[in-house]
């Protein structure tokens, strides 16, 4: 059986005050912008590089924690939801690649161009020594 390979990119976090959370992660770990939705000044959706997306809302009070998805990169797209069709997943109004798990998780399943990157970052052992 050939397993598909995928990693995990990004995570999506909603947050109250996404400015303070911009200011923190930059200054603390070096995650710079990426990507904006919006402007800086406003932004609506705020990417780091490192792995972050933090997205504005204000009101949210989810009592189970502030997560919102997890973007997943994947070697071969259609091989990841053919495999994911064997269990008890919805397909999200966002697209056929966004997949609404059992216990509520959401998962934005992306394809890694080029594919060959997957396995790149899979063969990163970040507790090996240098």
């Amino acid at each position: 059986m050939n397993v598909p390979k995928a990693y995990l990119e990004h995570v999506a976090i909603w947050v109250k005050d996404i400015h303070w959370h911009i200011r923190f992660f930059e200054d603390v770990f070096g995650m710079t912008m990426r990507e904006v939705d919006g402007t800086p000044d406003e932004p609506r959706q705020y990417w780091t590089l490192g792995g972050l997306q933090f997205i504005h809302a204000p009101a949210h009070d989810g009592p189970e924690g502030r997560l919102a998805h997890l973007g997943v990169m994947c070697e071969d797209l259609e091989a990841v939801l053919a495999a994911a069709q064997r269990y008890d997943v919805k397909e999200m109004t966002q697209g056929r690649n966004w997949l609404r798990l059992p216990d509520g998780l959401a998962v934005e399943c992306i394809q890694a161009k080029p594919a060959s990157c997957v396995a790149q970052a899979l063969a990163i052992n970040p507790r090996a020594e240098a």
